[in-house]
């Protein structure tokens, strides 16, 4: 695992935070595809044989195509040393090192650099402001 410096971490950020974006706006739209194919099936089960199987199909292509590409972006991120920690809110954590101790420099999309740091098993509601 790479560990990151504060600076070494916001300066990945020129490469990171637009594949955030793209993450977030395809984890909203695969979230819009599944609910556009739930919509389809529950209106099959509820005797709906109007809908051509081809409509149907097309959505679960759409729900499948969605889906490959956000977990495409999040391997890119990953690729990066970033950690995607929520896929709504586009929140990442950078591996970092605090007196020996491996910490999370965290950053969500929307903010302009990363300023907070918390211990792994403080999770976000634990984030406290950079410098350690």
């Amino acid at each position: 695992m790479r560990h990151f410096t504060p600076d070494e971490a916001n300066a990945a950020l020129a490469r990171v935070r637009p594949l955030v974006e793209h993450m977030v706006a395809h984890r909203r739209a695969h979230a819009s595809a599944l609910d556009r194919q739930e919509q389809l099936e529950g209106h099959i089960r509820g005797n709906g044989g109007d809908i051509p199987p081809a409509t149907l199909a097309e959505a679960a292509a759409e729900v499948e195509r969605e889906a490959r590409e956000l977990a495409r972006i999040v391997d890119e991120i990953g690729e990066h040393g970033a950690q995607v920690k929520d896929l709504d809110e586009g929140l990442i954590d950078f591996p970092a090192l605090r007196q020996g101790e491996t910490v999370l420099l965290c950053w969500k999309l929307g903010e302009d650099a990363i300023r907070y740091w918390h211990r792994i098993e403080d999770g976000f509601a634990g984030r406290r402001p950079l410098p350690f």
